[in-house]
């Protein structure tokens, strides 16, 4: 391909828009144009980068016996309504009506129509397992779209279910995809690591997340290589201490404490650290509002409280005319010494003595708090995230946390669709049987972002071999006015694309900066740099995306170097 064929615009200044850098590099590398919040045309570069995601998606998929159809975006209300999620999904959903007031969305995931598909198309246990896939556009109406492609409202998935006879085929079905994605991330040239997860929205029993790694991943990941987890820390456990509780030291007392309203300001005022302290919040609950203690450094885990007995869920903070009635207090002086209504307890707080918490008194604050005479002794629940030194579910190793970016996860959705939309088939006794399901699904435009994040520098884009737009940037000096440079670009271009590499040929009438810099944003692997002091020596001058420094190489050697790099 020739630049000057290719219209392709990079830009020099960073666009005010964007926030993080794949953000900032796709648009400034020509990648994705925005067109409204949240909705981004793909360019013909990024294009590129785009369907080799896709295929390399596809050709595991296919090897791993899926078969690929494609599913209408635009989904009828009624199939949402069977399966209870038209109301549950929330605000996430596009719902439309066409010219005759029927109602439909636009489809952020497709696990009603594939019931459908199952229910009207299988009839035997013969006829399992079976997987469907296809890779599709979707929509979810993001409150903030935000991070360019990485929470867009339209966006490009490969979404795939299974159908089994049983649990014991699901998990089959199951391993497969596990084993296909990892094989998938691995040939994208992507680090990467599978973590418990929650199931959310969609729903199931088990499910597990595929994220990139990368700094500014949204999603934290607790994982200890010793004992072999990993888990987001939205389900990551903690578990009650096992070392003993302190003894108490000091008496109970009261303490004006005026303007002090965080643990923050209460630390300072008492010269005391945050884990000496511990934090009350009220959430609403099924009959009443219900009090939440954990200490005062740690943070609450919403997904692990909202499946506790007597919450609301989703987790709700109740509003401050609440808290008033049901405290006599406001927020910012609320502790458990003397409240009336239920209470839940973090694991952690039961180790603490001596603490600090608010009085339920506006202004007022406790000191020198303990359980067995000021408290009683607390029935402790898992309510927190996990933090750097807890101990591992298997008790052989500490949690260490990163950050990562959600590119897959994978479902065992069980009955769940296949029960609400009378999906079945005959089993081996004549009797009919209801379908087992999973649901495994990777974002393949969120992909290209996450890629990104974790191959970049200063100068711009560093791909992987197998997700580079092209495969080696040709850049001749005084391409136009030099007939020995032009005549050797030209041969050397058609001898590179012979051997089936794909070249970018900057042959636009530019300073060498210009197109160094070009090359270095778009980030393409492999740089041959034509000049006539490298003809005269039989040269050309290499350099590797991933360097910092080009070398002289002998035009046979260079070739070779290529040949053999299998373009990485």
């Amino acid at each position: 391909m020739r630049f000057s064929e290719f219209g392709l615009t990079t830009l020099k200044e960073v666009p005010a828009e964007a926030e993080i850098v794949s953000h900032q590099l796709m648009l400034r590398a020509g990648l994705v144009r925005r067109l409204a919040s949240g909705l981004f045309t793909w360019m013909p570069i990024g294009l590129r980068i785009l369907r080799k995601v896709e295929t390399v998606v596809r050709e595991e998929m296919d090897r791993a016996g899926a078969l690929e159809l494609l599913m209408p975006a635009v989904q009828p209300a009624e199939l949402w309504e069977e399966s209870g999620r038209w109301d549950q999904y929330g605000p996430l959903l596009l719902r439309m009506q066409d010219r005759h007031d029927r109602n439909f969305c636009f489809g952020p995931t497709h696990e009603e129509v594939i019931t459908d598909i199952a229910r009207r198309e299988l009839r035997s246990y013969k006829q399992l397992p079976v997987n469907f896939y296809q890779v599709q556009t979707k929509f979810r109406d993001e409150i903030r779209p935000r991070f360019g492609v990485m929470r867009a409202r339209e966006f490009i998935m490969k979404d795939a279910y299974s159908f089994d006879i049983d649990q014991a085929g699901l998990q089959a079905s199951y391993e497969k995809m596990h084993a296909a994605y990892s094989a998938i991330f691995t040939r994208l040239g992507l680090k990467f690591r599978v973590v418990d997860a929650d199931s959310g929205e969609i729903g199931g029993s088990r499910s597990q997340e595929f994220h990139v790694l990368a700094d500014s991943g949204e999603d934290a990941i607790a994982y200890c290589d010793a004992d072999r987890y990993a888990s987001n820390v939205e389900t990551a456990a903690t578990f009650p201490a096992s070392a003993p509780r302190p003894a108490a030291a000091q008496s109970l007392e009261k303490i004006a404490t005026p303007g002090v309203r965080t643990i923050e300001d209460l630390c300072r005022l008492l010269d005391i650290l945050p884990s000496q302290t511990i934090k009350t919040l009220i959430v609403d609950g099924s009959d009443g509002p219900v009090a939440l203690v954990l200490r005062g450094d740690h943070e609450l885990n919403a997904v692990k409280t909202q499946k506790l007995d007597g919450i609301a869920s989703p987790l709700t903070m109740a509003d401050t005319a609440t808290i008033v009635k049901a405290t006599g207090s406001e927020p910012g002086s609320l502790g458990p010494v003397g409240l009336d209504m239920p209470v839940y307890f973090d694991h952690a707080v039961a180790r603490l003595a001596d603490f600090s918490c608010g009085a339920n008194e506006v202004g007022h604050h406790y000191t020198g708090v303990n359980f067995g005479r000021d408290l009683p002794e607390p029935q402790t629940v898992d309510i927190r995230n996990v933090v750097v030194g807890d101990p591992t579910p298997g008790g052989k190793g500490t949690l260490s946390i990163t950050r990562g970016i959600e590119v897959g996860h994978i479902f065992q959705l069980g009955d769940k669709y296949s029960t609400a939309m009378g999906a079945t088939v005959q089993d081996p006794k004549g009797k009919n049987q209801v379908m087992s399901m999973g649901c495994y699904g990777i974002g393949i435009t969120r992909i290209v972002g996450a890629a990104i994040e974790q191959n970049h520098d200063e100068n711009g884009i560093i791909w992987p071999g197998p997700l580079a737009p092209f495969d080696v940037v040709l850049v001749p000096i005084n391409l136009q006015r030099s007939d020995v440079v032009r005549e050797a670009a030209e041969a050397l271009y058609e001898e590179l694309t012979a051997s089936g590499l794909d070249v970018l040929f900057d042959d636009r009438d530019a300073r060498p900066g210009v197109k160094f810099a070009d090359a270095e944003l778009i980030g393409i692997p492999h740089r041959l740099v034509i000049s006539e002091r490298n003809l005269a020596a039989g040269e050309l001058e290499y350099r590797h995306r991933s360097e910092s420094e080009s070398r002289n190489l002998k035009r046979e050697e260079a070739l070779k170097l290529l040949e053999n790099s299998s373009v990485s």
